[in-house]
């Protein structure tokens, strides 16, 4: 017996149906599970072993400081661990406007400019940035400001950096409408953010313009909404495919910039997301199953150390 038996025999049929998209990551899988604010190696290492002890394939991890704020020593860690794990580590580009000098970024009105690079000389560093992580073994990368995609995307095309690198939109610039998103895609982007409450319709008209990975939240932070519907996730497959669902987590503390004083916080908040992830799984096992990549799957930023 499953809900939908019981609200037919209600009377109140079923809800209004949304297109199934007909588009896969490149190994057939629909969904690929990502563990976002992986903020060093301590915090991978603990996802990975939560997710050996209850089952669950990560395909990959996200981190929000920044890779500016690791040692070399700390960036080829993760990279070891991530390639031996078959894990895609992307790591958020910095420095950004909201830890800079200005003032406008962390005003009320401000949020809007926080994850861009002011002037010639953040957006140096920025691309310095991508450029001693990839020197590390690190092949995935969060950007947040539309000049430096650009920069990266021109760089790759040309052969300066590695044709394997993952652009991944950040959330900071996450498109709400088709259009948007296009202009994203055709700027180069590998893989993009969504904001963490687009509905199913939503979801249905984003994928009409472009085949890329959706990364969309299942749960989200509350500084990003506090959506908690891992129990969608199912349905989100079906429906934006191929998408990386993420699982934040709601009713948590804030973590970025971190450092060793998060350190043990960010690695339980890591593994209660793991957690989350499992329960979601089962959610999507219970209303008919979704295909999720394997480890190393094609298309995975993989590090390379």
């Amino acid at each position: 017996m499953r809900a939908d038996e019981l609200l037919n025999r209600a009377g109140y049929g079923s809800e209004a149906e949304v297109p199934a998209s007909p588009v896969r990551f490149p190994d057939g899988a629909q969904v690929r599970v990502e563990i976002p604010s992986c903020e060093g190696p301590v915090v991978l290492a603990a996802i990975v072993d939560e997710a050996a002890q209850r089952g669950v394939v990560i395909n990959r991890v996200s981190q929000g400081s920044g890779a500016m704020t690791l040692s070399e020593a700390e960036l080829r860690e993760m990279a070891v661990i991530g390639a031996a794990e078959g894990i895609e580590v992307s790591l958020f580009v910095g420095p950004r406007e909201e830890w800079g000098v200005g003032a406008m970024s962390r005003a009320a009105d401000g949020g809007a400019v926080g994850g861009g690079l002011r002037g010639m000389r953040q957006l140096r560093y920025g691309l310095e940035d991508v450029l001693r992580a990839v020197d590390q073994g690190i092949r995935g990368f969060l950007v947040a400001d539309l000049g430096l995609l650009d920069v990266l995307v021109r760089a790759q095309r040309d052969g300066d950096l590695p044709a394997e690198v993952v652009w991944k939109g950040s959330v900071f610039m996450a498109p709400s409408n088709p259009a948007s998103l296009a202009v994203l895609a055709r700027l180069g982007a590998s893989t993009v953010n969504l904001p963490t409450d687009v509905t199913l319709p939503e979801l249905a008209e984003l994928r009409t313009v472009t085949d890329l990975p959706l990364d969309l939240y299942v749960e989200a932070p509350d500084a990003l909404g506090g959506v908690v519907r891992g129990e969608q996730v199912a349905d989100i497959a079906r429906v934006a495919s191929p998408v990386y669902a993420k699982y934040g987590l709601r009713n948590s503390r804030p973590l970025y910039p971190s450092g060793l004083h998060l350190q043990d916080d960010a690695a339980l908040i890591a593994r209660e997301k793991v957690r989350r992830a499992q329960v979601s799984l089962e959610w999507a096992r219970r209303l008919g199953g979704v295909e999720q990549s394997d480890p190393g799957a094609k298309g995975l930023g993989v590090p390379q150390p």
